[in-house]
């Protein structure tokens, strides 16, 4: 049976239901290669109790141009039933990554149509400064059916990028640090020049969280949009560098409730990379800066 979940999960709200039935716990960590991490590896020397390795790492559709684009409805559908995921679970995801993917595995399993999913709060981070258990023992799986997966929703590609140009229907925003967003140079995570889709917003990600990592109160979430300059009442496009932490931003916005959204799978790695698309660089006014890196 399905049991609905909020869309955050806190860490007492787990620790208390570990062993009820009906939903999975996956752990949704990916590092940038900068980070010298291996997710797995840390998976192995210790986990939530009963938690599942989703390997996001190797979720990417590699028969597509774009680069690291989402999975193949297949491919996720495929992962799902081999960690032993029903289609009727619901679904808890968990990171202890720099750059929040959980979130990115969040909007994967929603734009497939996967509903009934919900983020630890805190992640892993926070589970473990609490002293909650911890286990290092392979999860015993058995394999499930697979379920049908809908192709991905609210996804745009560069051609729809490149109207909203003219059109202006959506507003474009992007996730990542001020300075690659509106410096010169070369960009420090993915290569490439710095800069940004001409007339985007920018908010990074990291403005989202609370110091202890758990997700910004919706009324702060509606203020950091605010203060970057998004109207709340017309639809929102992210972008970052490569789809990650723009999914953090997609997050946040379903968490107040707004739905008219969606992610530029391709982000800055493949805008940037197109010496026909145009692309704006240098100073202009800034939303919040942040520390810390972003994908």
């Amino acid at each position: 049976m399905t049991i609905p979940i909020p869309d955050l999960v806190s860490t007492e709200w787990l620790a208390a239901n570990l062993s009820a039935p009906g939903f999975a716990i996956l752990d949704a960590s990916h590092h940038l290669p900068a980070a010298g991490r291996d997710a797995a590896a840390e998976f192995a020397a210790g986990h939530i109790p009963g938690a599942r390795f989703l390997g996001l790492a190797s979720l990417v559709d590699q028969q597509s141009d774009v680069p690291q684009a989402l999975p193949r409805p297949d491919q996720l559908a495929a992962r799902l039933a081999l960690l032993g995921v029903k289609p009727e679970d619901a679904l808890i995801l968990y990171d202890d990554s720099a750059i929040r993917t959980s979130a990115r595995a969040w909007f994967m399993l929603h734009a497939c149509g996967r509903d009934n999913v919900a983020i630890l709060d805190g992640g892993l981070a926070k589970w473990r400064a609490e002293g909650r258990a911890l286990e290092s023992a392979a999860p015993e799986i058995t394999p499930a059916s697979s379920a049908d997966l809908a192709p991905a929703r609210a996804v745009r590609s560069k051609a729809q990028m490149l109207a909203n140009l003219d059109t202006q229907a959506e507003q474009v925003l992007d996730a990542r640090s001020a300075d690659r967003v509106f410096g010169s140079g070369t960009d420090p995570v993915h290569g490439g020049p710095n800069g940004r889709i001409p007339g985007a917003l920018n908010l990074p990600y990291t403005e989202a969280f609370n110091p202890d990592g758990t997700y910004k109160s919706p009324d702060d979430l509606r203020a950091a949009f605010a203060a970057a300059g998004v109207d709340l009442t017309r639809p929102v496009t992210t972008t970052c560098g490569s789809g990650v932490t723009a999914s953090v931003l997609l997050f946040a916005l379903h968490l107040i409730g707004k739905h008219d959204i969606a992610l530029y799978d391709g982000s800055w790695s493949e805008w940037s990379a197109d010496p026909a698309t145009p692309k704006a660089q240098g100073p202009k006014a800034q939303g919040p800066k942040a520390q810390g890196p972003d994908a």
